[in-house]
């Protein structure tokens, strides 16, 4: 039986590929959470403007975003945009080519953020991306930074896609890796960066279930 932690809300950030999106969804299935893939959000918005055709008109794809609604079912398993399934949908190189540039639109990013808190606003929820501990929810009672060494994020990304059958090299995957993290640190608004009060974990050479020992057992500890 699961056990429900109440009004609690636990926010993790990282880089991609560090092993936050697996380790949060087993985290809340284990403390009976709700599961908020940010990072699902951002791609959904993406393939919102690439199926409306609005990629390079930021202002319109605003006014969509504003008047879309995202919801997640099955523990965040699945991501549905105006009620649609786009789980698979937003995993496409498509959307990966764009959704870093989507996503450093300051006006974008508010409106995610909006959504993200409307969801949010329950508590009982576990959330990771990449400025959930510094901005979305500043005030999470747990606040966690997972990372891991370029070749191992890239070694994860890239079994991934072969999964999912698509073509490509680790040394594809390592460069797109390189330039995804180039833009997060870097875009003026909503960094990727660590939170002071953030408790950093390494997830290289760890197992998912290794990270997850972890943090609940840091959870449990305070």
């Amino acid at each position: 039986m699961r056990k429900v932690v109440p009004r609690v809300t636990i926010a993790i950030d990282g880089p991609a590929g560090s092993g936050k999106s697996t380790v949060a969804r087993c985290v809340a299935e284990k403390l009976g959470l709700l599961y908020l893939d940010s990072g699902a959000m951002y791609r959904a918005v993406t393939l919102l403007a690439i199926e409306n055709s609005v990629e390079e008109n930021i202002s319109e794809l605003i006014e969509l975003v504003k008047q879309c609604n995202i919801e997640f079912t099955e523990n965040g398993k699945r991501i549905f945009l105006d009620s649609v399934d786009v789980s698979e949908e937003i995993r496409t190189p498509d959307v990966n080519k764009l959704v870093a540039d989507i996503a450093k639109t300051p006006e974008i990013r508010h409106e995610i953020v909006k959504h993200q808190q409307r969801i949010g606003a329950e508590g009982n929820i576990i959330a990771e991306g990449r400025d959930l501990t510094t901005i979305v929810f500043p005030n999470a009672d747990y606040k966690f930074y997972l990372d891991a060494s370029i070749q191992e994020r890239a070694k994860r990304r890239f079994a991934d896609l072969q999964e999912q059958n698509v073509k490509t090299t680790i040394e594809i995957v390592e460069s797109e890796i390189n330039a995804r993290d180039e833009k997060d640190t870097s875009r003026e608004h909503s960094p990727l960066q660590v939170a002071k009060d953030a408790i950093r974990v390494d997830t290289t050479g760890k197992t998912v279930e290794d990270v997850i020992d972890i943090i609940v057992t840091h959870i449990k500890e305070k």
